[in-house]
């Protein structure tokens, strides 16, 4: 089960933001890729920053109140990131992932993303093991 690599259960079209963004426009992003949150990036595709959607919440309730989006991705993002390389063990991020850690990590290869992993993602590679085990009885 060590074997299990991050690269080989990452999502690779993970949902994006730009520092510049307004909040409405990365909310309707987040909105429609159906995931709780995701990397922000610059234009050479460094991670500079997450956005989730409790990070929105605050600052997306003054919006809707006073009717007005002036905020940014940027002064919303969370700009300290925990990231994982592609050849990263499952096994071990599962470790991590078991205590209070973010759901989602970006990785990252040679400072850029290359795509995202979440719990589920971890789960399913986790239950595919399970299910080779029992398939295969000692």
């Amino acid at each position: 089960m060590e074997s299990l690599k991050v690269k080989d259960y990452m999502n690779m079209r993970p949902v994006t933001f730009e520092p510049k963004m307004s909040l409405a426009k990365a909310l309707d992003k987040l909105l429609t890729s159906k995931q709780i949150g995701g990397p922000v990036v610059d234009e050479n595709r460094r991670v500079v920053g997450f956005l989730s959607e409790q990070d929105m919440i605050h600052k997306l309730l003054k919006v809707g109140y006073y009717c007005q989006d002036t905020h940014t991705v940027e002064e919303c993002m969370r700009p300290d990131v925990l990231t994982v390389s592609p050849d990263d063990s499952i096994i071990e991020l599962a470790e991590t992932m078991a205590g209070q850690k973010p759901k989602i990590y970006p990785v990252v290869e040679r400072n850029q993303l290359i795509g995202v992993i979440t719990r589920r993602d971890v789960l399913t590679a986790i239950s595919n093991q399970i299910g080779d085990c029992f398939k295969h009885p000692v």
